[in-house]
């Protein structure tokens, strides 16, 4: 796997759905691929410290999403023909994959990521940011349809 992970321990956000958040956000990027073999339980547990039921956790309700397959002796991997993963998305226009974004929301997405790492801000933090943003910019949008004019 070539995206890395990380949890943080002292965040209220549960140790298995930082896990797969960060899985499920690879993919949506692009950064993880159908086919993509992810770390064994027990080694991603020991790279990252959790216990390996944590990790098999993440695992499972990623399975269950249809973002990851698990098979015995083959280990767990992305999922062919995987989607973007589900959000709170309320029919915005999708795309495939996050790659193929317009490059102005690339090199914003981009610019946010840089600058929230520079802040220290967590995560979560910064996806709630994001969201928030969505739906006021949502909101104004909506506002502006249904005015006179």
């Amino acid at each position: 796997m070539s995206a890395a992970l990380h949890v943080d321990l002292r965040s209220a956000v549960p140790p298995y759905e930082q896990i797969r958040a960060q899985v499920a956000g690879h993919v949506a990027a692009g950064a993880l691929s159908p086919g993509d073999r992810l770390p064994t339980v027990r080694d991603l547990a020991a790279d990252l410290g959790v216990a390996p039921g944590t990790v098999q956790r993440a695992y499972r309700e990623l399975e269950a999403t249809g973002v990851v397959i698990s098979r015995r002796r083959h280990g767990t991997s992305v999922a062919p023909g995987t989607p973007r993963p589900a959000s709170a998305a309320d029919g915005a226009r999708r795309t495939e994959d996050a790659a193929d974004a317009p490059d102005d929301v690339r090199s914003a997405a981009h610019s946010l990521a840089r600058a929230a790492l520079a802040a220290g801000l967590a995560d979560g933090d910064v996806l709630d940011l994001v969201r928030g943003t969505l739906a006021a910019a949502r909101d104004r949008s909506r506002a502006r349809s249904l005015s006179p004019g």
